[in-house]
């Protein structure tokens, strides 16, 4: 719908480490869930790319909050600040809102009760008239493509921020689902523990996800075309705080990460033994579709497909999937019967 029109319409992957919003098929905000709030006023500075831009480099007067942890709210007068944040970007420069502002938002499959209504609540004090709850491995078949009301069984991965979500979806509704709250994060934590223990040098969240960007691996094995390149890292002695350089390669970052991915390889085959036998057959004929973030990791399609013996396909746009899919399920909404309001 149009800017003009009595109800705005937007749906958003409301991720623990990102938050993605589309309105009218279009992205219009893609940003890193982080808020920075005033500790004197309580008043939000920042949201979104600045935040993160200040954050673990902040003064006493500021804080930078992540009000997501784990897939779910853990702080949430700062969630509804964030959301309120980056739903004003999707207005900038026009009048704010219409009366009306309908949002479909993905939240994990494993969420409790008291979780959805934290979600529920910070939309509607964040100007939601009308919010619908789409699980997100559902959102994110949508996405991808997958007619998910068929009767086909259909097994989705979805690697976020701070959870993994693992759904078999079949007649529009979730068959069995495992969600664990182990993903990228734990990865990015794996890899700041490893780099003190093992090089002495400290390093900070942030440039431990950008070590995972530049050299993280599954496999300690890669072919030559996949392969990265050693990656540079400057950072304090952990004992004598010394300045420090340190080159790491790919091989020992698959090495430090493996527990967490081996974590999340048991979490894919508990799902698989909990499926019906029908619809097992399904998803060996169809493959496994790996989304989020965390399908991204080098050769992390491969490791499973030779643990599992099921094809696994990656998704065009991985980090995208589940925002594009609560899209589609906002045009539709009175089609998707697994919408929840």
């Amino acid at each position: 719908m149009g800017f003009f029109s009595f109800v705005q319409e937007i749906a958003m992957d409301l991720g623990t480490a990102n938050t993605i919003i589309i309105q009218g098929d279009k992205i219009v905000v893609d940003q890193p869930s982080v808020v920075a709030i005033d500790r004197d006023t309580n008043q939000m500075i920042a949201v979104g790319e600045r935040a993160k831009s200040m954050y673990e480099k902040t003064n006493d007067r500021i804080k930078t909050v992540r009000p997501l942890r784990d897939g779910v709210i853990a702080d949430f007068s700062a969630c509804e600040m964030m959301m309120r944040g980056l739903i004003k970007m999707v207005h900038t420069g026009r009048h704010l809102f219409s009366p009306s502002l309908r949002m479909v938002i993905g939240v994990p499959s494993g969420s409790t009760e008291v979780e959805l209504r934290a979600v529920r609540d910070s939309a509607e004090h964040a100007d939601g008239r009308d919010v619908y709850l789409i699980f997100e491995p559902m959102a994110a078949a949508v996405g991808i493509g997958i007619d998910v009301e068929a009767p086909e069984g259909n097994m989705i991965v979805d690697i976020g921020g701070g959870s993994t979500e693992i759904a078999v979806i079949s007649l529009g509704g979730i068959v069995c689902n495992q969600s664990i709250r182990v993903a990228g994060d734990e990865l990015t934590a794996d890899i700041q523990e490893y780099m003190s223990r093992q090089h002495n040098v400290r390093v900070s969240e942030r440039m431990a996800e950008r070590i995972k960007i530049h050299v993280g691996s599954a496999l300690a094995e890669l072919p030559d075309s996949e392969a990265p390149d050693d990656y540079l890292i400057h950072g304090p002695n952990r004992i004598t705080a010394l300045p420090m350089e340190v080159t790491v390669c790919y091989q020992e970052i698959a090495h430090c990460i493996d527990k967490t991915v081996a974590k999340i390889e048991s979490a894919i085959m508990q799902a698989l033994e909990n499926t019906p036998p029908e619809l097992y057959a399904d998803i060996v004929k169809n493959g496994i579709w790996l989304t989020g973030g965390g399908a991204n990791l080098r050769g992390l399609d491969t490791r499973l497909e030779n643990k599992i013996g099921i094809p696994f396909h990656i998704a065009e746009e991985p980090l995208l999937s589940v925002a594009k899919g609560a899209g589609i399920a906002l045009k539709n909404i009175d089609k998707f019967s697994f919408l929840m309001r």
